[in-house]
């Protein structure tokens, strides 16, 4: 299967950064992760793990030093560069850790074939973070 034909046949991709107040990314991120994968439901890209010192310089964390997550050792397509992990430890707060994720909805590859086999194309998306959902139900109960 060509390089092209592989992407024609992903679902949508996305990233995330999630950060923890403590040093070390939390311990039940893994199993969730993992579960995922497991599922089908995501493909993971690229995952990267980060510590912001309270000096403000960030260290890349190795997957292998965290025995959950050392299945997951290597995951990486070359997505991610220098410049992406700098961003990513830009926003982050001192004394924090996070990963950094881009992964494959596989979930919805067969949907995503469809709209462009359809000639369809994205030409919005976004989410709704929870603390927004719950604002707005608030709203309607007050």
């Amino acid at each position: 299967m060509s390089d092209i034909q592989e992407i024609e046949e992903m679902g949508p991709i996305d990233y995330l950064l999630v950060e923890w107040p403590e040093a070390r990314p939390h311990r039940e991120l893994a199993p969730q992760l993992i579960d995922l994968v497991g599922r089908g439901l995501i493909r993971i890209l690229d995952l990267v793990f980060l510590a912001k010192t309270e000096d403000g310089s960030v260290e890349v964390l190795e997957i292998g030093e965290m025995p959950k997550l050392a299945v997951l050792e290597g995951t990486a397509s070359g997505l991610l560069d220098a410049e992406d992990i700098a961003e990513a430890g830009a926003v982050m707060e001192p004394g924090t850790s996070a990963a950094l994720l881009i992964y494959e909805n596989s979930w919805a590859a067969p949907f995503a074939i469809a709209v462009r086999q359809s000639g369809g194309q994205l030409v919005s998306s976004g989410r709704i973070p929870i603390q927004a959902i719950l604002g707005a139900l608030d709203a309607v109960e007050a």
